[in-house]
């Protein structure tokens, strides 16, 4: 079981090294950034990476509408090479809202789009080479797409939480990345579904990567009214609704795990008997700057108890 943190990464580069080493004195075993329309996540885990040594970093998640695997592979790659094989791709389906607002292109097969991704990605990091042709995407390399120190193969995971995004991420990818899925959504819907999907291809067991929204404080009303605020973006999203609701939740802050040190680490052991082998705290930011660093130290004794 290891435990880790997204970084935010709205600071300066250096600015978020400083905050990586921190994370890594600490005792956290990895850092993981998202990707939004600024900073290229795949670059600033690699920077990350090079400069913290002993740190696993990825990328949760990139969307895969207006991407496209040759090119996301030589990111992925060339990641994996700059850090040593600490690197973990992180890939989601992203919106429909943001898709066409965004790249002008229409939000269209989702499912099939990530089926044929995945196929293709994990040819070229497996191999160094693909042949694919399908329905929505070719990717065939013509030149070599090896990069040399890329190993082992970089990992791929799948902000995976619907039940055909799980059969897809369960036959092709090597995990998952659930975030706003509490224990009772993990155990009975989630973790069953990609596991036997899994298992149904003759894949090893699944990663599950739990990203939950967490702070250590002595203000829980508080930091809880601010986390409603904060949270109340990802209400807007079917996906998360449903996920939500499988919880137990009506809000997304529902999901927010917070008060003090025995109360979170208490809701840590949920998520592994529900089955997540990895868990990673995001908004930990949420309260004051002293409750960021009691997180940081309380997640870190976990990682290393």
């Amino acid at each position: 079981m290891t435990i880790g943190l997204v970084l935010p990464h709205q600071n300066r580069i250096d600015t978020t090294v400083q905050l990586a080493r921190e994370a890594h004195e600490a005792g956290l075993r990895s850092a993981w950034f998202g990707q939004t329309f600024s900073y290229d996540s795949p670059s600033l885990a690699a920077i990350i990476g090079r400069e913290v040594p002993g740190l696993h970093v990825g990328t949760a998640a990139i969307p895969i509408f207006g991407r496209h695997p040759l090119l996301l592979s030589s990111q992925a790659q060339t990641a994996q090479a700059a850090t040593g094989g600490r690197y973990h791709l992180g890939l989601a389906l992203g919106t429909k809202q943001l898709t066409e607002a965004g790249f002008g292109i229409p939000y269209e097969r989702p499912i099939r789009l990530l089926r044929e991704f995945l196929t293709a990605l994990r040819q070229l990091v497996e191999t160094g080479s693909a042949d694919f042709h399908g329905e929505l995407l070719t990717a065939t390399t013509p030149l070599p797409a090896t990069v040399p120190g890329a190993e082992p193969p970089v990992p791929i995971l799948v902000a995976a939480m619907g039940p055909q995004a799980l059969r897809v991420a369960g036959e092709l990818a090597d995990g998952i990345l659930p975030y706003l899925a509490g224990p009772r959504a993990l155990a009975e819907h989630i973790v069953p579904a990609v596991t036997a999907a899994a298992e149904a291809a003759g894949r090893p067991a699944p990663r599950i990567v739990a990203f939950v929204p967490g702070v250590v404080t002595t203000d829980a009303e508080a930091v809880r009214e601010t986390a409603t605020e904060a949270l109340a973006f990802y209400e807007r999203f079917p996906s998360y609704q449903r996920v939500i609701g499988l919880s137990g939740g009506t809000r997304a802050a529902d999901l927010a795990v917070i008060g003090d040190e025995e109360a979170v680490a208490a809701e840590v052991r949920r998520y592994r008997e529900a089955g997540a082998t990895e868990v990673v705290f995001t908004t930990t930011d949420l309260g004051s700057e002293a409750d960021r660093r009691r997180t940081w130290k309380l997640l870190g004794e976990l990682a290393t108890g």
